[in-house]
């Protein structure tokens, strides 16, 4: 015989469900953010060719997202310049968004 789930049940597996999906986009998000800024740090290190549209399109997403970090170092190299703060910036965002991806696990 098949044995019907209560309403509790199914709407704690609902909201469990959504909250991993919820959980699944932050982490997705943040690891395409941390990904854009350690490229960029590469193609600085490297000196890449900023004439080229990929290096500039990676290069217009970090300066993008490292917003109030862009300056909270500024060592007289460049290359060392881009690496701490946009390091720091990836850092940061990769912290938050294991912090909200845990809480949001959790009130699932």
């Amino acid at each position: 015989p098949r044995v019907r789930r209560s309403l509790r049940d199914r709407t704690a597996g609902a909201r469990r469900r959504t909250a991993g999906a919820i959980a699944t986009a932050i982490s997705v998000v943040t690891t395409l953010v941390v990904l854009i800024l350690a490229v960029h740090i590469v193609f600085v290190a490297f000196e890449a060719n900023t004439a080229n549209d990929l290096v500039r399109w990676f290069g217009d997403r970090a300066t993008d997202l490292c917003w109030q970090f862009k300056d909270v170092f500024q060592p007289a190299d460049h290359k060392t310049e881009v690496a701490v703060n946009y390091g720091l910036a990836a850092l940061v965002y990769l912290v938050v968004g294991r912090v909200l991806v845990g809480l949001v696990r959790r009130l699932g």
